[in-house]
């Protein structure tokens, strides 16, 4: 009797086992487990610590209205952001993030928003995550790889076989999970690779992207811009290297200044509508016949861009994500005049007086 109800037991442990594998979610969904890194569409945040709330005065440089955990705990899983070099007072330099320019924004140093990061994974055992690091200043691999060391992020990252060959088949979610190697980075650029950090992977070598430049919702295209190398889609698809499809729009204002539009981003994030993410990553699947690997968006949280995500992943019932307000934020003063404006103001008054002096 006993040994005819152990092998009973026995022989259930199999569709246990497979339900409570089915029942761990990866990034937000159990059907994300088993694909492919690179068979998969990352919700990117473009320029991710660059905010635009009270903490900036509701700067216009600022492209994201919540912080970066923010980002991830609603489901984002790409983070991008501008590294720039900056010499403090005793002649020392550090590595910050900074928009465009360390004058125009700056949100700290790369180490601390790696350990923010870092803190985050350490909560979030079951996620994959995506750092994206323009080297606007060409910092080397040794500089890069300091501040995640310091930070402690470098346990997690992902080490390709080759720093210059294009994998055939990434991992799946559930293998990087597993095998602790759960935090992929790309650098746009790096002039020279290094084996003694071979997590930090050049981006248009794994890579390839749409134009970024545009300022009409008529504008985006899915013909590759970056690498330049490549000049077609058929080229890109057949180079191997995954799809980052940049969904933004820029607004031009006094002295040729750009800044993030945030006017029509309810629309820019929207699943439908003229320029939308959705009917953009339908454009681009047809072209590729397959969705892009990442889509890169201003204020991810209108829209919301995450469900145009959802629905290229076949995603229905995420789960873990927090909710975030879908609202942009806003504030007035007591003279009814917005803070973007009024920061606005103060940038084009800073270029009049550089170009005054220099007459």
């Amino acid at each position: 009797m006993f040994l005819t109800t152990a092998l009973r037991a026995v022989s259930i442990l199999p569709f246990l086992f497979t339900f409570a594998t089915a029942q761990t979610a990866c990034n937000n969904s159990p059907s994300l487990c088993n694909k492919a890194y690179n068979n998969i569409t990352h919700l990117g945040a473009h320029d991710s610590p660059f905010l635009r709330d009270q903490s900036t005065s509701f700067s216009t440089s600022g492209n994201q209205y919540y912080n970066s955990t923010v980002q991830l705990d609603a489901g984002v899983r790409l983070l991008s952001a501008q590294v720039h070099k900056v010499n403090n007072t005793s002649g020392a330099s550090a590595w910050h993030l900074c928009h465009s320019s360390c004058d125009l924004l700056d949100m700290g140093t790369l180490e601390d928003w790696l350990s923010s990061i870092k803190t985050w994974m350490d909560k979030n055992p079951n996620d994959v995550v995506t750092i994206l690091l323009v080297n606007s200043d060409n910092a080397a691999a040794s500089d890069l790889g300091a501040q995640f060391q310091s930070a402690g992020i470098e346990k997690y990252a992902y080490k390709p076989s080759s720093a210059t060959t294009i994998p055939k088949t990434w991992p799946t979610l559930q293998s990087l999970i597993s095998s602790g190697t759960r935090l992929m980075t790309f650098v746009a650029s790096l002039s020279q690779t290094s084996s003694d950090y071979p997590y930090l992977m050049d981006e248009f070598t794994f890579i390839f992207e749409n134009d970024f430049e545009n300022e009409d919702p008529t504008d985006y295209s899915c013909t590759p811009k970056r690498p330049t190398n490549l000049k077609t889609a058929d080229e890109a698809a057949s180079s191997g290297r995954m799809f980052l499809m940049n969904h933004f729009l820029y607004s031009t204002e006094f002295f040729g200044l750009q800044t993030p539009n945030a006017t029509y981003v309810n629309t820019t994030n929207a699943r439908t509508g003229l320029g939308s993410l959705g009917e953009q990553i339908t454009k681009c699947t047809t072209v590729y016949s397959k969705p892009p690997n990442f889509v890169l968006v201003d204020f991810f949280n209108v829209g919301p861009a995450i469900a145009a995500v959802d629905a290229a992943n076949g995603i229905s019932s995420p789960q873990g994500r927090k909710t975030v307000s879908t609202a942009a934020l806003q504030e007035t003063d007591t003279s009814g005049v917005s803070r973007s404006q009024g920061n606005l103001v103060a940038v084009v008054v800073a270029i009049v007086a550089v170009i005054g002096f220099g007459m």
